[in-house]
């Protein structure tokens, strides 16, 4: 398929490029910088000079597109503006077509809210944080419109080798200091790498027929004390965790931070039976194993 990608260079972006390409699909990555550009084009993609603030910039480009993934956020003050300007010009650049536009767009497993120990799955109400709440407005947009063939993905928190999630953790872990843990050692992650997740981006990309969400997890939730010990050990060493109350971390952070100190626990049982999925990395350590 034409694939047009947003994200492309991004923690999640970089692992569906590859996917992508690696499985015969022909991609155009949208990329702001020349930087972006030539590592596309390395991999075997085409880049496209463009800004996510300015969709109509590159709208024209999507009329010999059979796809979108929209994996790309601007993570600051402005990003649910950015977001809305790419789904009002997906809304109306999907109009001029004659088949509707397939379109594979990125939620989160903060959209559920603190799950507990519920098993949080897609039919459940969303309770998203506040700073991601508009999210589900655009998701919704997005899969009411007729012109569009829409699938929304879910990722649990999302790792790899070099960080991801857990970035923060190794940088701490890697210069021998406590593992900084913000709210509660017990509050579970559910995790996913993001090989796993890019094959899940592809799998929905490639059967149109699903729409609606989708959620993406290997390990359904794990406390971040067990995730802070695996790393520790994954290094050689048994470097303590301290913890960060919750008010502590939100005035110094922002409202975001809320994301990583909610209980949660996700099911992507409905991803596994609409299309085969399954993990390859159902255990952190299989990432990092003792040192």
């Amino acid at each position: 398929m034409r694939v047009f990608l947003l994200g492309a260079t991004g923690t999640i972006g970089t692992a569906i490029l590859k996917e992508l390409l690696g499985t015969g699909h022909d991609v155009t990555a949208l990329c702001r910088s020349q930087r972006s550009a030539a590592t596309v084009a390395k991999l075997g993609a085409t880049p496209l000079a463009g800004d996510l603030c300015d969709p109509d910039g590159w709208a024209d480009a999507l009329q010999d597109q059979e796809a979108v993934i929209h994996a790309a956020a601007t993570f600051d003050n402005n990003m649910a503006a950015a977001d809305l300007g790419v789904v009002r010009m997906l809304l109306k650049q999907a109009e001029k077509r004659a088949t509707p536009l397939r379109v594979v767009y990125t939620g989160g497993c903060w959209l559920y809210g603190d799950t507990g120990g519920t098993l949080a799955t897609e039919t459940d109400r969303f309770a998203p944080i506040p700073a991601f709440a508009w999210m589900v407005d655009h998701a919704r947009r997005l899969l009411a419109s007729p012109a569009l063939s829409t699938a929304v993905l879910h990722p649990a928190m999302v790792y790899h080798a070099e960080g991801g999630v857990l970035e923060q953790m190794l940088r701490q872990v890697r210069t021998q200091r406590p593992i900084e843990i913000w709210g509660k050692a017990s509050t579970r992650w559910p995790l996913i790498h993001r090989d796993d997740l890019a094959r899940a981006y592809r799998l929905l990309l490639e059967l149109q027929g699903l729409t609606g969400h989708y959620n993406a997890v290997a390990q359904t939730g794990v406390p971040v004390a067990e995730i802070a010990g695996i790393l520790a050990r994954s290094h050689g060493q048994t470097t303590p965790y301290v913890c960060r109350s919750r008010a502590e971390v939100l005035a110094s952070e922002g409202a975001w931070a809320e994301g990583p100190m909610l209980d949660q626990r996700l099911s992507a049982r409905r991803l596994a039976q609409a299309t085969g999925w399954a993990p390859r990395y159902t255990d952190l350590r299989q990432c990092f194993p003792p040192a």
